[in-house]
């Protein structure tokens, strides 16, 4: 199916207004763009790791500079607020310096056991797999490009990115950066193309692999493609990330979090806490310190100070927020505070809090992407292990609790890629990132974010002439 020339687009969510637009690559163009990177991943794979680390200190230092400019257009394509933009810039200048720092330590070889194997030496290298295609979704739009980017060009691969439709001068940016570091040509380019088109570059033999964040139906077709191409990808799909509180919990300091939890990003992001399940002997208590602080959120233009709220991303986003909220009202949920969108241009909603939550209602078992919360009262650690494993996510998962036996039982028994004990989910360079079930598989981030995309190669030196004896002795299996 064809693109159409509007579907690629920067629309303000604070106005509703199209401030540009762009007409998707043509065949030519894109065939173009796959050939050129599949040409420069043949000379960057041979360049020296210290080569890498000079151009990535050199991409922080000029996104450091261009901080207030890209946070400025974050904004303005996304509607996240001036402040965590800013925010988000920075967290990428701190993951470039991070691979710089520690991606040749990263890249050498691992020593085994050479004379356990017979041999006079033995060791693993890790060893860039060719082009990946990136494809990145809006919420964060610098961060998660990034967190792709920065191990992959450190690696020596190279990354062809189908950023999300909404976000096209975002993704343009990354592509504009790495060339401004110093970058040899094309070892990042972005691809302004429709999510029609992925299939023809996922199937495409110079490309090598593919990683995803995105919505689990977008991860399903991936993998199906990717699958039956014998392609490898890393999913970070959608979240429905539990925060438990216990009674031994700091209620005051918890229920700030859960606010910063929940609507960060303007709700807007998949390891969001988003189910809250609060122990009856401190349930009251906490609703209403819940209740009170995001009834007090500053919602507003996002490029204004004070603001902490801004308005979702897209209109349909906005739609499927009020469709959630409204089909748990429906069927018996209470809104303590919230539940409408303010009377003003642009695609706000107000940060909500629901409880009575039932199985009936469609936010049990799916996410919702807006600063919409859901409590339940629970009588014991245990059931709110079991509601939140219940479902089909496991991304990240958040404890408040002083008791140990507690804190064991937690990281043990649920079932998440993360576990976070008196803090809420967040990424960092220094810790894997990833979920289980339907929130996908693999890993971004530290050095297993970096090996995803590369070829683990055992590497058995034999002993020297008359001292070898392999042959005579190695057993004939494998």
């Amino acid at each position: 199916m064809a693109t159409s020339k509007s579907s690629i687009a920067t629309i303000n969510p604070a106005t509703g207004e199209t401030l540009k637009t762009y007409e998707p690559l043509s065949d030519e163009a894109l065939e173009e763009k796959i050939g050129r990177a599949a040409d420069a991943f043949r000379s960057y794979r041979l360049t020296s790791p210290q080569e890498r680390v000079g151009w990535l200190r050199a991409a922080a230092d000029a996104l450091e500079a261009d901080t207030d400019a890209v946070a400025e257009l974050m904004v303005t394509e996304m509607g996240k607020t001036l402040a965590a933009a800013k925010a988000e810039a920075g967290k990428c200048v701190t993951a470039l310096r991070y691979y710089a720092e520690h991606g040749p330590a990263m890249l050498e070889p691992k020593l085994a056991d050479a004379g356990a194997v017979g041999a006079e030496q033995a060791f693993l290298v890790h060893q860039p797999i060719g082009v990946v295609l990136a494809i990145m979704p809006w919420n964060f739009p610098l961060w998660q490009a990034m967190r792709f980017a920065a191990p992959a060009l450190m690696a020596g691969n190279v990354g062809l990115l189908k950023h999300a439709s909404n976000v096209p001068q975002t993704a343009l940016y990354m592509e504009e950066l790495f060339r401004k570091a110093g970058f040899p040509a094309d070892v990042f380019q972005t691809l302004l193309i429709g999510s029609s088109t992925i299939e023809r570059v996922l199937r495409d033999d110079r490309v090598a692999a593919a990683t995803l964040t995105g919505s689990a139906p977008a991860g399903q077709s991936v993998a199906s493609i990717a699958g039956d191409a014998l392609k490898k990808t890393v999913l970070e799909l959608g979240g429905s990330d539990p925060y438990i509180v216990m009674p031994s919990a700091d209620l005051d300091r918890a229920a700030e979090v859960a606010v910063t939890a929940r609507c960060q990003n303007n709700g807007q992001s998949c390891i969001a806490a988003k189910r809250f399940f609060v122990h009856a002997d401190v349930a009251e208590e906490f609703t209403r310190l819940f209740a009170e602080k995001m009834g007090a959120l500053v919602v507003g233009d996002p490029m204004e100070d004070g603001t902490q709220v801004g308005p979702l991303a897209t209109e349909s986003g906005r739609e499927d927020v009020e469709r959630y909220v409204q089909d748990a009202v429906d069927k018996g949920a209470t809104v303590v505070v919230g539940g409408t969108r303010p009377d003003r241009a642009g695609w706000y909603y107000a940060p909500t809090l629901l409880t009575g939550i039932t199985p009936e209602m469609d936010l049990y078992d799916e996410e919702v992407f807006g600063p919409v919360a859901a409590l339940w009262t629970v009588d014991t650690l245990e059931e709110a292990i079991d509601i939140a494993n219940s479902h089909p996510y496991g991304l990240g998962a958040n404890l408040w609790s002083e008791d140990e036996q507690e804190r064991s039982t937690f990281i043990r028994d649920v079932q998440s890629g993360m576990a976070f004990v008196n803090g809420m989910v967040t990424s960092y360079p220094e810790l894997p990132f990833g979920g289980v079930k339907q929130s996908g598989y693999g890993r971004e981030l530290t050095d297993l974010g970096m090996y995803e995309f590369m070829n683990a190669k055992t590497v058995w030196i034999g002993p020297r002439g008359s001292e070898q004896a392999q042959g005579d002795t190695a057993s004939a299996s494998e």
